[in-house]
């Protein structure tokens, strides 16, 4: 099951999207929000595959909403103006709904959300687990690579896509794939210090303030340490940490 989040500031119009997402078989409705700070929350606490979302709403619209997401879902845009379409397909939406839709097409957007769902998560078993030889395998531009778990520095998640910065080459090999699905497959010492970065605690230059400094073969990497993730990075240093 596709796990969805329907997003309108009309009460009636979030009812009428709310009832087309349950009369699709593939699609579990996880939660109906009147704003994007509501969703905001739901999403921080419960795993969303798609979220179905209007443009004009007056906290923060839809467009804004899904640029401001360090991974965003799979995104259907919904909205009475015709002229949001192309600033919609730039967020990389998978698809548009014109005010008043009907069922069908919903249906229809709901199976596109099935077809990129599904293609991200067969390209996502492409990642075999790590083994006794420190070695992951990852689907890459139609190629198969190996990676050994002590080269990565650090990873930096894109949307569906993963950047994953290597002491072995300049640039960042980038690959198809869920960030949580690679977090699974990591030892201890790699931990996760905001929504969009991953780092392996062995390669840190240096902790600055509210950054942690990581020394990459082109050039430091400065990373943010996201609110929810500095207390246990702080327990982390604190064990490390020597002291007269």
């Amino acid at each position: 099951m596709i796990k969805v989040l329907a997003i309108d500031d009309e009460p009636l119009a979030l009812k009428q999207l709310a009832t087309y997402i349950q009369k699709v078989p593939f699609l579990e409705l996880e939660g109906q929000c009147l704003s994007a700070l509501d969703a905001r929350q739901m999403m921080e606490e419960t795993p969303i595959d798609a979220i179905f979302i209007d443009i004009n709403m007056p906290d923060c619209n839809g467009l804004d909403f899904v640029r401001s997401l360090a991974m965003p879902p799979l995104v259907v845009f919904t909205t009475a103006y015709s002229d949001y379409a192309v600033e919609g397909y730039k967020v990389d939406a998978v698809d548009y709904l014109l005010k008043p839709f009907s069922l069908d097409d919903l249906q229809r957007a709901a199976l596109k959300v099935k077809a990129q769902y599904e293609l991200r998560h067969a390209n996502e078993a492409h990642v075999s687990p790590a083994d006794e030889d420190d070695t992951i395998f990852v689907k890459t531009e139609h190629r198969i690579v190996s990676i050994h778990l002590s080269d990565i520095i650090y990873v930096e998640g894109m949307s569906e896509y993963l950047r994953i910065h290597l002491t072995t080459q300049p640039k960042p090999l980038v690959v198809l794939l869920a960030m949580k699905k690679l977090e699974e497959r990591l030892p201890k010492n790699f931990m996760r210090i905001h929504r969009s970065y991953i780092i392996n605690l062995q390669k840190i230059k240096e902790v600055n303030k509210s950054r942690v400094i990581m020394n990459t073969p082109a050039d430091d990497a400065y990373l943010p340490i996201g609110d929810l993730y500095r207390e246990a990075f702080n327990e982390y240093l604190n064990s490390k940490f020597l002291m007269k």
